[in-house]
C-alpha cells in the first residue's frame, strides 16, 4: 500500500505519521511544495535567536498536540507559560484581559468591571442582560456579532469579542460562526436564556476538574514539532514537490507533479490533501468535484508578523496585548514572547506584532521595511517601547487563516460526504475542523483512519 500526503504542515505530517504507525507495512509519502516541512509552524532566526514566526503556543487541555510532541522526542522539552495575564488596549489605554470570557463574550460581571475595558453605561448593560427577556433558543447557525451584539452591545464586540476572534482567526464577528467558533457556548444557548450564564456556565466547565497550564509550546519554538516528525524516519517527504492535479486510476490514484516542462508523475493506492483550501479546491476538482466546489467557497485572511528583538526595553507587563478594532491602530496584536516564555534569549527582548484581517489588505501591500516602520511607529503607544530594534523580520502568510463564516460546519460536512464517496481519498486541515494545533493534528489523524479502513488496515 502507498500513501501519498499531499501537504506537508502539521496536519499533514499527523496523518503521515499515524497511517506508518498504524499499517508498518505502508509506503507513505509526503509531498509539500515549499522547502520545507512544517506549514504554519515555522522557526527562524532574529538577532541569533531562533523564534516561532507561525503558531507559537497550543492548548495543552487537548491531548492531541501533547502525545504527539511526546511520540516525536520532544517530552523534555514540552514548556509553560511564565504568564497568561494579557491585556486589551481600548478606550485609549490598557485593561487586564477580563477574567472568565468565551472569547470575549464576558461571563463574570464583577471581572469585567474590575478590568475598566468598558464605560460603565457597556458594563450596567452586561449586568442587566440575564434579566432581560430571555434568548429563543439558538438553534441555527449565526453569526457572532449580531448575537452579542443584540445581547451585551456594540462596546463588548468592538472592545472584547472583535480582539479576541481577530487574534485567533483574523476575522470580523459580524462574519463568523458562532457554532464553528465558539461550539460549546453554542450547546449552552441551545436552550436559550441568557447569554452571559451560558458564558459563565462555560467557563466554569472549563475549570472544573481540570489542571495545568492551558497553553504549552516546546523550547526552542513549536516549529521544533514538524521538523521532528518529518525526521523519525517513519514515512518519506519530498520538499519542493508542487502537486498540480489528481486523477483516478484503475489502480488508485496518479499525482500530476512538478513544472510543466519537467512533469512527474507520482502514484498512489490512496491520498490524503492536506492543503489550505485554495490548492485543496484545484487538487478535487478531478476527483471530487462536488467537494472541490464546497472547499473553493472558504475565504481565507492574509497576515504578517513583525518579530522584533530589542536591549534594555521595558514593554508592558503580561504576555501579550490585543488592540480594540475602533482604536485606529493597525497592529492588532502583540506577543512579548521573552515575557510569555522561559526561553533563554541572549538578554533579548523578544515580541510579535500582527498585522491584517481577512479583507483588509491594503497594509500588506507595503514592503517589510515599511511594515516594520509602521508597527514600530504604533508600540510606544500601545506597550511603551520606542527604542531602535537591533533586528526584526518579517513573515507573510497570504491566505493563511481559513475563515469559518456561517454555516461552516454544514460545509464541512458536505466536503467529507463528497470525498467519502471517493475510496481511498481523505482532505485534513485547519479548513474543517478547527485552526489550533491540537485540531489540525486531529484532524490530520482522522484522515489516517479513513484512510486505513477504506484499505482494509
Amino acid at each position: 500500500m502507498r500513501v501519498v500526503v499531499v501537504g506537508g504542515g502539521i496536519s499533514g505530517l499527523s496523518a503521515a505519521w499515524r497511517i506508518a504507525e498504524r499499517a508498518a507495512q505502508a509506503e507513505v509519502v509526503v509531498l509539500e511544495a515549499a522547502d520545507a516541512v512544517g506549514g504554519k509552524l515555522r522557526l527562524a532566526t532574529v538577532a541569533g535567536v531562533p523564534v516561532d514566526v507561525g503558531a507559537e503556543a497550543m492548548l495543552a487541555r487537548r491531548p492531541e498536540g501533547v502525545e504527539l510532541a511526546k511520540a516525536a522526542g520532544l517530552a523534555d522539552a514540552l514548556i509553560e507559560p511564565l504568564t497568561t495575564s494579557a491585556a486589551v488596549f481600548a478606550g485609549g489605554t490598557c485593561h487586564p484581559l477580563p477574567a472568565r470570557t468565551m472569547l470575549g463574550v464576558p461571563g463574570d460581571v464583577d471581572a469585567l468591571r474590575r478590568s475598566g475595558v468598558l464605560s460603565d453605561a457597556a458594563v450596567s448593560l452586561v449586568d442587566s442582560e440575564p434579566s432581560h427577556p430571555p434568548l429563543q433558543p439558538v438553534l441555527d447557525d449565526v453569526a457572532v456579532g449580531p448575537l452579542v451584539r443584540s445581547r451585551l452591545g456594540g462596546e463588548v464586540v468592538e472592545r472584547l469579542v472583535e480582539p479576541l476572534l481577530g487574534g485567533v482567526y483574523a476575522g470580523h464577528a459580524d462574519q463568523l460562526s458562532l457554532r464553528a467558533t465558539m461550539p460549546a457556548l453554542t450547546a449552552q444557548l441551545r436552550a436559550g436564556g441568557s447569554l452571559v450564564r451560558a458564558a459563565a456556565a462555560v467557563t466554569s466547565q472549563g475549570g472544573a476538574g481540570t489542571s495545568g497550564p492551558v497553553f504549552t509550546s516546546l523550547d526552542g519554538g513549536l516549529g521544533r514539532l514538524p521538523i521532528a516528525l518529518a525526521a523519525g524516519g517513519r514515512f518519506a517527504v519530498r520538499p519542493g514537490v508542487t502537486v498540480r492535479a489528481i486523477r483516478r486510476t484503475p489502480a488508485g490514484f496518479a499525482l500530476d507533479c512538478g513544472p510543466v516542462p519537467r512533469p512527474e508523475l507520482v502514484e498512489a493506492d490512496a491520498v490524503v490533501v492536506a492543503t489550505p483550501p485554495g490548492k485543496a479546491a484545484r487538487l478535487l476538482r478531478g476527483v471530487a468535484p462536488a467537494a472541490a466546489a464546497e472547499v473553493s467557497t472558504v475565504d481565507t485572511a492574509s497576515m504578517a508578523i513583525v518579530t522584533l528583538a530589542y536591549q534594555d526595553v521595558r514593554p508592558i507587563a503580561g504576555s501579550g496585548l490585543l488592540v480594540g478594532t475602533r482604536e485606529g491602530y493597525r497592529v492588532k496584536a502583540v506577543t512579548l514572547s521573552s515575557q510569555k516564555w522561559p526561553i533563554t534569549h541572549d538578554g533579548l527582548t523578544i515580541l510579535r506584532a500582527s498585522i491584517g484581517r481577512v479583507g483588509e489588505t491594503a497594509d500588506l501591500q507595503h514592503d517589510d521595511a515599511e511594515l516594520i516602520a509602521i508597527v514600530r511607529h504604533e508600540l510606544p503607544a500601545l506597550i511603551g517601547v520606542d527604542a531602535e530594534p537591533v533586528d526584526a523580520l518579517v513573515t507573510r502568510w497570504g491566505g493563511g487563516l481559513p475563515q469559518y463564516a456561517v454555516g461552516h460546519l454544514e460545509k464541512v460536512a458536505r466536503i467529507r460526504a463528497a470525498v467519502a464517496a471517493v475510496p481511498a481519498l481523505a482532505v485534513c486541515g485547519a479548513t474543517y475542523d478547527g485552526i489550533g494545533i491540537p485540531a489540525c493534528i486531529a484532524s490530520g489523524q482522522q484522515a489516517a483512519e479513513r484512510v486505513l479502513a477504506r484499505e482494509g488496515q
